[in-house]
């Protein structure tokens, strides 16, 4: 569904540019919000559906639980495409993940995150590192 990598730059209204061959899997709506590493995430509805559904489950007395909650919820806005495939990204989350310019879109099959690319760069590294760091993990994940 979504893979690859896109750049693209924001307008001056805060709009950017989805890339055609995703936009058929957001014609019906999406969700986007803040991510876990200061980047911005977007779910197709059915995938929102079941992330909300998990986290809601999750109990409201667990600090982790609540803080993640916070995180997704409190920054969650429906977005649409407009006739030329754009999003707006409101202000607040443009300043979470420091996206001032170009943007990179990457896929991660059931959704996109959206990077301020020298973060983008950073964490790839960062995830070499890890991979390398914790192959026992991999192995007991069978990939």
């Amino acid at each position: 569904m979504f893979w690859g990598e896109y750049s693209h730059q924001l307008d001056e209204k805060g709009r950017l540019i989805i890339p055609a061959r995703y936009r058929p899997h957001l014609a019906h709506g999406a969700i986007l919000t803040r991510g876990l590493d200061h980047n911005l995430v977007i779910y197709p509805d059915d995938t929102w559906r079941a992330v909300s559904e998990r986290l809601n489950e999750l109990p409201i007395t667990h600090p982790t639980a609540r803080a993640l909650r916070r995180l997704l919820f409190s920054g969650a806005v429906e977005i649409t495409l407009d006739r030329q495939g754009r999003v707006l990204i409101p202000a607040y989350l443009r300043e979470y993940a420091a996206l001032n310019g170009e943007v990179l879109i990457a896929g991660m099959e059931t959704f996109l995150e959206l990077w301020q690319p020298s973060n983008w760069r950073a964490t790839l590294d960062g995830v070499s590192r890890t991979l390398l760091a914790e192959a026992e993990d991999l192995l007991q994940l069978r990939i």
